[in-house]
């Protein structure tokens, strides 16, 4: 969410945004709801303070059929101030409802663009791969060496179901095991978190409104989140942090759901688009300041490089276009990695920084120097999301006999094994 003020301040600014990020939003339209709500809001306070007043003179006053014609006329008054509040809660419902329609304003170096087709590559990394044998495909691979049963997966679990067995369960926990050890050499706190969650830690994060088809929802009305982010994010909500401990660093693990609305006829088979998977997230809580958020966006996906450079994994990082930005991101990168089978990169991370746009929603604060409060900014990267990664190690490792050679990083985690037959 942004500053009302900011909004009013910079109105052009945000139109323009929201115009790069292909939102519809009306800020004119916007203002005037916040002009009547600041209108109303002064008349019940000018009327509250009229009846403090005579509270005041009725408590002081000796008159008593004074008293009694005061106590009357403030009967009407209150009634007034009644109908009033009312009037002005519906205002106020109407005001909130479209702050949280306004998006962020992306930064000036995101690229023009409709969707992710035009996502501007920045950096490519590592030797694709060039086979002289007949290449296999990720279902083939894990059919011929029993890593996934989809077939069972449907039965017990429905459309894109999937059991991971044998060294393909293996493999998931050698890479979460693998990014996790790095990422708390670096300094970040592994936490476990939640992905049952309440509706306004993903109104807080953003995905709500917006994302909701997307949800899965219990009969609770809580949601399953699609992503550890948002508990993560929650977990300061409300609260001002100390400013010696930022900037906060969590890695965090949760399972994940999403229904993949909108996807029918995409990545039918397979794991790259499953409605249950696990992820390792990086988020990042810092100080308010553009430069500190720059930093650190750069120092999380510099962090996923540097692994999947040891995994070996050729991929490439794109800048993201205004319309495949969210509602909240300022910018965003996204990491592919190279799909043999399919001939090009397949996005395995998403790096992307808010300023204080989650914290403002969420109430995360912490005191400046001077002791002023300010929001905190925030940042998330995926550490490793399985089982998708896995499809694009098996495909770029396999071998003419048939097998796959573990990376060698990953083989302390699986019994020393060299490859899986």
């Amino acid at each position: 969410m942004l500053d009302i003020k900011f909004i009013r301040e910079n109105k052009d600014i945000v139109q323009a945004g929201a115009k790069k990020k292909h939102i519809n939003i009306d800020i004119d339209a916007l203002i005037a709801i916040d002009d009547e709500r600041l209108k109303q809001l002064k008349e019940v306070e000018e009327l509250r303070s009229e009846v403090n007043k005579v509270s005041n003179d009725i408590a002081r006053d000796q008159d008593t059929k004074l008293k009694i014609q005061l106590i009357e006329e403030m009967r009407a008054v209150k009634e007034e101030i009644r109908k009033k509040e009312e009037k002005l809660k519906t205002t106020t419902e109407e005001w909130q409802k479209a702050m949280l329609q306004v998006p962020n304003v992306p930064d000036i170096s995101v690229p023009e663009g409709n969707s992710d087709a035009d996502n501007k590559e920045i950096k490519v990394w590592g030797e694709k791969p060039v086979f002289d044998f007949e290449l296999k495909d990720q279902i083939n691979l894990m059919s011929k060496l029993d890593l996934a049963d989809f077939e069972r997966g449907t039965k017990v679990s429905g459309f894109r179901g999937y059991f991971l067995k044998n060294e393909g369960a293996l493999l998931a926990f050698a890479l979460w095991q693998f990014f996790l050890d790095n990422l708390v050499r670096k300094g970040f706190i592994p936490m476990i978190v939640p992905s049952l969650v309440r509706k306004q830690a993903l109104v807080g994060t953003g995905y709500i409104p917006g994302g909701e088809d997307d949800l899965y929802k219990n009969q609770d009305g809580d949601y399953f989140a699609g992503t550890g982010e948002v508990a993560t994010m929650s977990y300061y909500s409300n609260e001002v942090i100390d400013k010696t401990k930022l900037p906060v660093k969590f890695v965090s693990f949760s399972t994940c759901f999403r229904r993949e609305a909108g996807s029918h006829g995409k990545d039918m088979k397979g794991f790259f688009r499953v409605h249950e998977f696990y992820k390792l997230e990086q988020v990042v809580l810092c100080e308010a300041s553009h430069e500190e958020s720059v930093k650190f966006h750069e120092e999380i996906t510099k962090n996923v490089e540097d692994l999947l450079q040891s995994l070996n994994l050729p991929y490439h990082i794109v800048a993201n276009c205004g319309g495949d930005l969210g509602l909240g991101q300022v910018k965003k990168y996204d990491i592919e990695v190279w799909v043999p089978s399919q001939n090009r990169y397949r996005e395995t991370h998403s790096a992307s920084y808010f300023h204080d746009f989650q914290t403002r929603r969420l109430n995360i604060k912490y005191k400046d120097a001077d002791g002023k409060l300010k929001y905190t900014h925030s940042l998330n990267n995926t550490a490793i999301a399985t089982p998708r990664i896995i499809e694009a190690i098996l495909e770029n490792n396999q071998q003419a006999d048939g097998s796959v050679k573990i990376p060698e990083v990953l083989r302390k985690y699986m019994g020393g094994k060299e490859s899986i037959k």
